[in-house]
């Protein structure tokens, strides 16, 4: 009996290990989607009163919670039933993150500053103008953000699945359970923490030390490019991590960069899979952005 209860512990406890090795795995390879996600998520909150910003941000985390009670027994019923279906899985998510990096600059070179610029004064205009709903504004901030964390946390699930397809059903449990606990608090933390940056710079600023105004000049200072950071930092991540999907999943592509990496050497060598995996998912994504824009004209926006 103590011996039986030993293995039992003994097997629990190399699954835990597996879990956690898995886990982390899962999550550098959902990194992209993280970069992304943080910086979705704390813009969707720009123009929200800052004493809502937290319980928008709250809002929005749980309903990224009920999206991932959804997506992880989905992603294990795959796991079960349709193993198969892994790998197109990927690569859809895959390109997807490419189209959305793609489209992404494509909004940074096709819209003027001024349009950006009229946007922000219209969201502003609308906080101070008491004709304005703000409680259906602030419900269509939430449904908006949520409906952008389904789609971030399908590519998350998805991505990770992939990491522990090989894995006993156990620990696949463990690792998508894991990711999506880590993920909704470690992002929606950190979005808390972004959005009420700049209030905290500048209770800062207001205190009767010289360091610690400067301090706080600092922060209000630089929370926009922190932001403007996340945002470039994101969007990179997505060509890296939907283009390194794609090649994956394309020996024809996957085995034309080895070859390339075996003869640019050691140092340039190590540079060849990943840039070649952005370059190729720029190009995947641009010409899915070129289809869905053809669709759209075809068929109509909707």
């Amino acid at each position: 009996m103590a011996t039986s209860l030993l293995a039992l512990l003994d097997d629990i406890a190399t699954m835990l290990d597996d879990v956690a090795l898995l886990t982390k795995v899962a999550a550098k390879k959902t990194a992209g989607v993280l970069g992304d996600d943080l910086a979705l998520n704390a813009q969707q909150v720009a123009g929200v009163a800052a004493d809502r910003e937290l319980p928008v941000v709250w809002a929005v985390a749980k309903g990224s919670a009920v999206n991932k009670a959804i997506l992880v027994p989905a992603a294990l019923a795959i796991s079960v039933f349709a193993p198969g279906l892994i790998t197109p899985l990927l690569m859809i998510g895959g390109a997807f993150l490419c189209f959305e990096g793609v489209e992404k600059l494509a909004h940074k070179f096709l819209h003027s500053q001024a349009e950006d610029d009229a946007h922000h004064a219209e969201l502003t205009q609308a906080l101070s103008d008491p004709n304005v709903d703000l409680v259906a504004l602030e419900k269509d901030k939430i449904k908006g953000a949520v409906r952008t964390d389904f789609i971030l946390s399908a590519e998350i699930i998805v991505i990770s699945l992939g990491a522990v397809a090989g894995a006993s059903f156990a620990t696949q449990v463990g690792v998508l359970i894991g990711i999506a606990v880590l993920m909704t608090i470690g992002v929606y933390g950190l979005v808390a923490g972004i959005v009420k940056l700049d209030d905290f710079g500048l209770y800062l600023s207001r205190s009767s030390r010289a360091a610690t105004r400067s301090i706080g000049d600092a922060i209000v200072k630089g929370a926009p490019y922190l932001m403007k950071g996340l945002s470039i930092a994101g969007t990179a991540a997505m060509f890296l991590v939907g283009g390194g999907i794609l090649v994956h999943g394309l020996p024809v592509v996957h085995h034309g960069l080895q070859g390339l990496e075996h003869g640019a050497g050691p140092v340039l060598g190590a540079l060849v899979l990943p840039v070649g995996g952005a370059l190729f998912g720029v190009v995947a994504g641009a010409v899915v952005l070129a289809v869905v824009g053809g669709a759209k004209k075809v068929f109509g926006r909707r």
